[in-house]
């Protein structure tokens, strides 16, 4: 069994060293020693969620804090091609769920996507709040899947944004019921950025199906059933990482 896995601000391992001396406290901390009890002799992975992992041995234990002791120092690369999420706003929870599941699967960045047929607008304070919690949710997934790299949660796009970023990646697909190639049978890029684009309950409408297409990107099927929003963007990671990370 692997190691568990503890998240640091970012940036706290820079000036790390094999054989030095961390300690692991705050609410990680906390986690550690109080609720996991984890104690001396055990083994522990730390992260600061830009791809370093110092891969501990526990030297002492503490109310709330660990004394650790750095037996490996790891640089994991960010992947290639890299995997990009445009999840559009649903209710409810869906969306944060497909965020959840998206992480633990291997997604690299994911945008929030405010489509037409949403029916959640973020705005305001509202928004900003969403916004927050899709980064704590993709943060606690990073960290449940041992994840050394936290992915990042882009702001808002709307039409014209979206637009943007399909221009400039490798490949972009819409997922769509009514696409004729499968997604597991596109060509995939050997670098650069995967765009998979997911609509919202009612799906993507018609005019943004044209526009996206028309800004380059494909549009493709998972299978003959029909997904909701909150497991569309996770299943087709699954088929994506397959291919390009799980071989």
């Amino acid at each position: 069994m692997s190691a568990p896995l503890f998240l640091l601000d970012a940036g706290s391992l820079q000036q790390a060293a094999v054989g030095a001396a961390l300690v692991l406290d705050g609410p990680e901390g906390r986690h550690a020693a109080t609720v996991r009890r984890i104690g001396p002799g055990e083994r522990v992975d730390v992260a600061d969620g830009s791809g370093l992992v110092a891969r501990c041995t526990v030297t002492a234990a503490h109310d709330g804090v660990l004394d650790l002791r750095v037996d490996v120092l790891d640089d994991v690369p960010e992947p290639d091609p890299r995997l990009v999420l445009v999840q559009a706003l649903a209710k409810g929870d869906r969306d944060e769920l497909a965020v959840e599941a998206a992480t633990e699967l291997g997604v690299d960045e994911v945008l929030p996507w405010q489509a037409a047929r949403s029916v959640v607008v973020w705005r305001g304070d509202r928004g900003t709040k969403a916004h927050r919690k899709w980064q704590q949710v993709v943060r606690a997934a990073a960290k449940q899947s041992r994840r050394p790299r936290v992915p990042v949660v882009g702001e808002l796009v709307t039409a014209g944004g979206l637009r943007a970023r399909l221009e400039q990646a490798a490949l972009a697909v819409v997922l769509h019921e009514d696409a004729e190639r499968p997604l597991a049978a596109l060509d995939l890029p050997a670098r650069g950025e995967v765009l998979l684009v997911v609509g919202p309950e009612g799906g993507v409408s018609p005019s943004e199906l044209d526009e996206l297409v028309a800004a380059g990107a494909v549009a493709a099927r998972l299978g003959p059933e029909v997904l909701r929003s909150s497991t569309a963007g996770p299943a087709a990671l699954a088929v994506l990482s397959a291919r390009t990370r799980w071989a």
